[in-house]
């Protein structure tokens, strides 16, 4: 398996400071700052990229599970809300919460639950992030091919 690579520069002191992250061959490229991480200013930070990251292995290891079910899947839409709280003098990313959506053909939910919880709990992302609190909210869209008009 390869391994990927991100890279990151920061210039300057904490808060006044920027930095600049690119991640693969320059395919992203992104800023960030002490005030986009813990403020409201424009640019990335740690716990986007992470969330993206989570989201995004999350998405493939349900679409992969299902596929194996039976099941196929139209699309399956994914954000994780990542959390960083102040704890014993420092910060410590406490929290990724997963909400997805999918459309799923000939699945009922109950169904489409136990495959999102199968999938949180054994999705790569997931699993580094042991010792973090992962919930999720998994819902079923109306299927494109069972849409009125479609």
């Amino acid at each position: 398996m390869p391994t990927r690579e991100a890279h990151a520069q920061w210039f300057g002191s904490v808060k006044e400071g920027e930095g600049r992250v690119d991640l693969g061959d320059g395919v992203c490229e992104a800023p960030y700052s002490f005030g986009s991480r813990f403020g409201d200013e424009p640019g990335t930070n740690p716990e986007e990229l992470l969330g993206a990251a989570h989201a995004g292995c999350f998405s493939m290891a349900l679409s992969l599970m299902l596929s194996t079910a039976g099941f196929a899947p139209e699309q399956i839409d994914t954000t994780a809300q990542v959390s960083i709280d102040q704890q014993d003098g420092g910060y410590r990313i406490t929290r990724s919460h997963l909400i997805c959506e999918a459309s799923v053909p000939g699945i009922d939910q109950g169904t489409f639950t136990r495959y999102a919880e199968a999938a949180k709990a054994s999705c790569p992302v997931s699993q580094a992030l042991a010792g973090t609190d992962i919930s999720l909210d998994a819902h079923l869209r109306e299927a494109a091919a069972e849409r009125p008009g479609a």
